[in-house]
């Protein structure tokens, strides 16, 4: 593929990436509106399907409830800007460049989202997913990234992100916040979503200070596998939400 300026605008603006954009940007303004935005901070990125490397980002210093396909950035795997009108923060490369070129994940979101972010200040550092049914969706898909090395501010940290990885769809990542991965976009915000309601529902009984009662492993890697055959919600729900937030 041409690396010319011609080319990455023409991309730009196919129909396909446009939909990519649009996708991306109504997955922002659907986690601005559930609470799980922080500030201008933190992003959300899909690859472009054609194994170029590129890929879609939120732009710098917007919130994200006013982000839409318009706003949308894309860059190369190097982290060099190569459309949209709006400017590139350069910290958002680090996690995500290296999310997709080491993890080979497609869409990457990253939040510092409360009650996930919360469970990764404990012992455990993530969820544990033998407690409520929406926990068990993420039986044998996370991993806890216990090594917190101060802000993401060169390669070498994201790529050892990615690494620790170990290939989870969801990273814990201590002190720090969670990576929600997927090969779509309508799959990966109903997963964010979802993780953060089992967090958020796992930190509310912890509160009570009782015994919390979880169930046996196997049970919950089968409702695990019962959830992930009905993908089919993700997909309306993400529909709904374009429906609600729609300009």
């Amino acid at each position: 593929m041409s690396d010319s300026p011609t080319t990455h605008d023409d991309d730009f603006h196919s129909e396909s990436v446009v939909r990519l954009r649009e996708d991306l940007a109504l997955a922002l303004r659907a986690a601005s509106f559930h609470g799980l935005s922080e500030g201008v901070c933190n992003h959300f990125s899909v690859e472009l399907p054609d194994g170029s490397g590129r890929f879609l980002l939120n732009p710098r210093g917007l919130l994200w409830e006013e982000v839409y396909a318009d706003d949308i950035v894309m860059v190369d795997a190097q982290g060099q800007q190569l459309a949209g009108r709006h400017p590139v923060e350069p910290t958002a490369m680090y996690i995500h460049a290296a999310i997709h070129q080491i993890a080979g994940k497609a869409c990457v979101l990253h939040t510092h989202m409360p009650y996930a972010t919360a469970l990764t200040l404990t012992r455990a550092r993530a969820l544990d997913t033998t407690l409520s049914q929406n926990a068990m969706r993420f039986h044998g898909r996370t991993v806890a990234d216990e090594q917190y090395n101060g802000l993401a501010l060169d390669t070498s940290e994201g790529e050892r992100i990615a690494r620790a990885m170990q290939g989870a769809d969801i990273a814990f990542l201590g002190n720090h916040g969670v990576v929600v991965c997927s090969h779509r976009i309508d799959y990966a915000y109903d997963d964010l979503y979802m993780l953060e309601r089992a967090c958020m529902m796992q930190v509310l009984a912890m509160s009570t200070g009782q015994d919390l009662m979880t169930v046996d492993p196997k049970l919950a890697a089968t409702t695990g596998h019962q959830i992930d055959s009905e993908r089919l919600q993700s997909t309306l729900f993400f529909e709904a939400l374009r429906r609600k937030l729609k300009s």
